[in-house]
């Protein structure tokens, strides 16, 4: 570095901050991609994505970093490359050129080199294990294949170097444009408007659209070309149905989904492990990572917008059986619905996402998390009262949360203790609990107080005011105590009846999820988590949205209603849902 700013090299400079750009280019990709795919317009391919090949391509930045690896070197080697101008005309001309003829060209043979038995049994099978694509499957591949793509897209840049044509926006621009290529053509949802091929119908051979390259990973032997179909024409490989798809696909409308969840946003951080955020850490269980933190300014400005924008969004969608379902989530955070001058505002999004279901034809919408508190909107008896007439049946899931903490507690208790705040869960736990002879104690009088005005006489004889929680099975909620939790003797079970987990404080303890159930393989296009659940568990309140619309239940489970807990966990079994039987860590 010398003194002077203008004798500055930006080549070297340029490296870093342009490798970060390219990883948040492609990471809009992802978010639209996904969010495009779980709203269904325009979506090309309606097959699932499933955990493994989310692990598969978790890895899709190390191209990336090892295309940095290769600049730094060839900087360091090679003189030409210092002291690049902004711009120079004859090298970007170049620069088309050599993309256009030679690249394309090569790649086209190579790539249906590598589609021979020899070589796609060892190398290309890797890339094809997606069927359905998402822009970072264009990155996937084998170490040998990176090779050879490198030395193939590095023609026009080290042609242009050599040449002393070469300028920083050639080489950003070449590699921006391979970039946003790379990321259409494997984003699963068609948006090329077809008018620009009726403008400048030669563009058909120059730009594929992303239904054209969909079509090489479904029928394998067909579409080879890189960016530009042209090759393809010349050489019979095209696929006779290109045209069909990306017409079809252009004209396809939003799914109509039977079932919504309407879930909100937890911790500022939780944007990142939305199905729409981070795909990595959208695919396991939400917890703190020490490098979001510094994130913090990306973290701010997420906030800042959730906070301006007033709708809710569609985060993903799943297929059960012949049901489509769908999860949107409120653009607030648990902490703002704590916040009385926000309650206005959270009910007034979630009675359009209720409106919004309605018009869609959704048959039943499940109430998540903290949008069916008692004291925001009385478990959702608010929108009932408001419009009668709702053809979307309303849930909130409470019978079969009663359901999994019931059949969560060891056969053979006979007491348990009952702390946290109490909720319409809690009311029915206990209810159910001393209407089946099993001692509750409770640790509080006025907790006691208010149980005891809900349970007949015979019942309440059951309820035990108790300082001290001598029973080994504690089932809890939102309001428990390190204190409370010291008062429980060593080896004690933990049950939360709550939406959101307990936080530990006793090694010497036994905390159980949420209540939750695993979900059975037929459940379809699960790539991602609820929240701190582990793959493939979901929540009670979530299921019971499903059970409601297989079963067709055509009531609403929402205010003071409970539905009949023995006749939904009955149903949730039948249906392939399966009790927690592990602790989770």
């Amino acid at each position: 570095m010398v003194k002077d700013k203008s004798e500055r090299d930006l080549t070297h400079l340029i490296i870093f901050p342009f490798l970060l750009t390219r990883m948040i280019h492609n990471q809009i990709w992802i978010s639209l991609s996904r969010y495009r795919t779980a709203k269904g317009s325009n979506r090309i391919v309606d097959k699932n994505i499933e955990f493994e090949q989310v692990d598969r391509e978790r890895n899709w930045d190390d191209q990336i970093i090892f295309n940095g690896i290769l600049f730094y070197i060839g900087y360091h080697y090679l003189e030409q490359s210092h002291y690049m101008p902004w711009w120079r005309t004859d090298g970007v001309i170049l620069t088309i050129l050599l993309h256009t003829g030679p690249v394309e060209f090569l790649y086209y043979w190579l790539h249906r080199a590598l589609h021979h038995h020899f070589l796609y049994s060892r190398y290309h099978s890797h890339h094809h294990s997606s069927i359905v694509t998402e822009p970072i499957t264009s990155v996937i591949h084998p170490f040998g294949e990176h090779i050879a793509y490198f030395i193939l897209f590095a023609i026009p840049m080290l042609t242009t170097v050599l040449t002393g044509t070469a300028s920083l926006i050639s080489f950003a621009g070449y590699i921006t444009y391979i970039d946003f290529m790379n990321n259409m053509g494997h984003c699963n949802f068609e948006h090329i408007p077809k008018r620009i091929f009726s403008i400048f119908p030669p563009l058909k051979y120059l730009m594929y659209t992303p239904s054209y390259h969909s079509l090489h990973h479904t029928q394998f032997r067909t579409n080879y070309s890189l960016f530009m179909p042209f090759y393809d024409y010349v050489y019979g490989t095209m696929d006779k149905a290109s045209d069909e798809l990306y017409e079809s696909s252009l004209i396809r409308k939003e799914d109509a989904p039977d079932v919504v969840h309407l879930t909100h946003l937890t911790t500022p951080e939780s944007i990142y492990h939305l199905r729409l955020g981070f795909a990595h850490l959208a695919s396991e269980p939400h917890k703190s990572n020490w490098y979001l933190w510094l994130m913090w300014p990306l973290t701010l400005w997420s906030m800042m917008v959730t906070w301006i924008y007033g709708r809710t969004f569609v985060v993903e969608r799943n297929v059960f059986k012949h049901l489509n379902l769908q999860t949107w989530a409120v653009p607030k955070y648990s902490i703002q619905y704590l916040m009385h001058w926000q309650r206005e505002p959270i009910n007034s999004m979630i009675e359009e996402a209720i409106l919004e279901a309605d018009d869609k034809g959704t048959k039943v919408l499940s109430l998540g998390l903290l949008n069916q508190d008692e004291k925001l909107n009385a478990n959702g008896e608010l929108f009932l009262r408001k419009h009668p007439q709702l053809r979307v049946k309303v849930v909130d899931g409470s019978s079969l949360a009663v359901a999994v903490v019931l059949n969560s507690i060891p056969k053979g208790t006979t007491q348990v203790v009952l702390r946290g705040n109490l909720s319409k869960v809690a009311y029915s736990v206990a209810l159910a609990l001393c209407k089946g002879g099993i001692q509750v104690f409770t640790l509080y009088e006025d907790e006691y107080k208010k149980l005891k005005a809900k349970l007949s006489s015979e019942a309440g004889n059951n309820l035990i005011l108790s300082k001290q929680g001598t029973p080994k099975t504690w089932l809890v909620g939102d309001g428990l105590t390190e204190s409370d939790q010291s008062k429980a003797s060593k080896g004690t079970m933990f049950i939360p009846f709550s939406q959101f987990p307990t936080k530990k404080t006793r090694k010497d303890c036994l905390y159980n999820s949420t209540p939750a159930m695993f979900a059975p393989k037929h459940l379809e296009n699960v790539d991602s988590c609820e929240n701190w659940l582990p793959r493939r568990v979901m929540s009670a309140w979530r299921i019971a949205g499903i059970l409601h619309a297989a079963e067709e239940w055509n009531v609403h489970e929402c205010g003071n209603m409970m539905f009949d807990i023995e006749k939904i966990w009955k149903a949730s079994l039948e249906h392939g849902f399966r009790p927690l039987t592990d602790k989770v860590d």
